[in-house]
């Protein structure tokens, strides 16, 4: 017996209280998820300074130091110089205006994305949370049957040794001992699973958490004729993500098609030349210092290949548009689902308090009878056993609901709000 007694020991070992919304602070911290969608966003924002930043003239400076034989030749496109420095930026580029402004709608998708992201985590932390709450408040419930089952088989020994009992009803009693402990052992393994993942999304050691019943706000109730669903199209970020990538992808798909206009850059250019690439040799006047201020005009009038890119990018358009009607469609499915099925798990819950009530109720009535010997020992047993598998029940219908609201929550935008409220 010695196992079963760490193991129940085990139920109350000391941790460290850790309340709903420190937990969730923790975990948007600690969270790769979370960390990964700041990074994108990141990458998104430089790209867009990219794309923007090709208004603004680059400097290069250098030198084309090389000996001439004969004319000078350029290198690498430019004359042999002692010093050069060249600048060149966009001024009238239709193409590279739509570029940025592409850019910047998916800077704006990166950041509604980790926002929906962030959400995703706030989500697994709170259900996580919930359910181990759920298995620790059990646990006591729990370890209290089990006490009483083994209290009832010993008392049958007894009675058994005394003549009273037959040989039946020592396996009955060890079966409904062998049931307590299953379900003992099953809830311990739950609760260091729950442990381990909230170890996992807060960064804490698992032996250092113990959940806060009374940091989790009460639910809201969800009303069955509220347009749940337009609430959640309208604020749900997955969705506005989506859109807002779709309409980056035809901002792109536009300046493609652009790219066939005419564009002007400025470009400027100042070299610093030597004699001995033999410039006063082959020209009638040499001079160390030039300069070359201007602009660059492009006429594509032929370019059958942008023309294609062109096609290929509307389409990319075409498809990102269906992915954000596909996404549209999604949660307003599942918000949908989730509003019906929190009626369903309601009145399912409302069952299940009943049925325990009623159990409980009987427990008390036997043992009143067994008082008056109009009852068994027996009949006692199997009421209790029934009243805490009605217990049980409870709880996970309790939590089933839990669940359904919390990912509602998250589907109308409702979530964070409610965290809010918490301790």
């Amino acid at each position: 017996m010695k196992p079963l007694l760490l193991l129940l020991l085990s139920f109350t070992a000391a941790a460290e209280p850790l309340p709903l919304k420190r937990a969730v602070e923790l975990a948007l911290s600690h969270s790769t998820t979370a960390s990964s969608a700041a990074a994108d966003e990141q990458r998104a924002l430089a790209s867009y300074h990219e794309a923007r930043n090709q208004y603004i003239p680059q400097v290069v400076a250098g030198a084309g130091l090389g000996a001439s034989y004969g004319f000078p030749l350029s290198l690498e496109g430019a004359a042999p110089s002692l010093f050069n420095v060249n600048s060149q930026s966009a001024l009238y580029n239709p193409a590279l205006r739509e570029f940025v402004r592409a850019a910047k709608t998916e800077w704006q998708a990166s950041a509604l994305q980790g926002k929906d992201q962030r959400n995703q985590v706030i989500q697994d932390t709170v259900l996580t949370y919930a359910e181990l709450n759920k298995w620790e408040s059990l646990a006591a419930h729990l370890k209290d049957a089990y006490s009483d089952a083994s209290k009832m088989e010993q008392l049958v020994n007894q009675r058994i040794q005394e003549g009273i009992d037959s040989e039946s009803a020592r396996n009955q009693a060890r079966l409904s001992t062998a049931r307590a402990y299953l379900r003992t052992i099953e809830a311990r393994g739950s609760i260091d699973i729950l442990r381990a993942k909230l170890a996992q999304l807060t960064g804490l050691a698992a032996a250092d958490i113990e959940t806060v019943a009374e940091s989790i706000p009460s639910l809201p109730d969800v009303k069955q004729e509220d347009d749940l669903v337009a609430r959640a199209v309208q604020s749900n970020p997955a969705i506005d993500a989506a859109n807002t990538r779709a309409a980056a992808q035809e901002l792109r798909a536009k300046g493609e098609h652009r790219a066939l206009l005419p564009s002007v850059d400025f470009a400027a250019q100042y070299a610093l030349l030597s004699r001995f690439n033999n410039y006063d040799e082959f020209y009638n006047r040499f001079e160390r210092n030039n300069a070359t201020v201007g602009v660059s005009i492009r006429f594509p009038f032929l370019s059958p290949t942008q023309f294609a890119h062109a096609k290929a990018a509307d389409a990319q358009a075409i498809l990102a548009r269906n992915d954000a009607k596909a996404a549209k469609n999604q949660v307003s499915e599942e918000t949908l689902r989730l509003q019906r099925s929190v009626q369903q798990l309601s009145a399912a819950a409302q069952v299940a308090e009943l049925e325990y009530q009623v159990a409980s109720s009987g427990v008390e009535a036997l043992e009143i009878k067994a008082e008056s010997s109009n009852a068994t020992i027996h009949d006692v047993d199997d009421a209790r056993t029934q009243s805490n598998e009605r217990f049980s029940a409870l709880q996970d219908a309790k939590f089933q609901l839990e669940r359904a609201q919390i990912t509602l929550l998250r589907a109308t935008g409702d979530l964070t709000s409610w965290l809010a409220a918490s301790n």
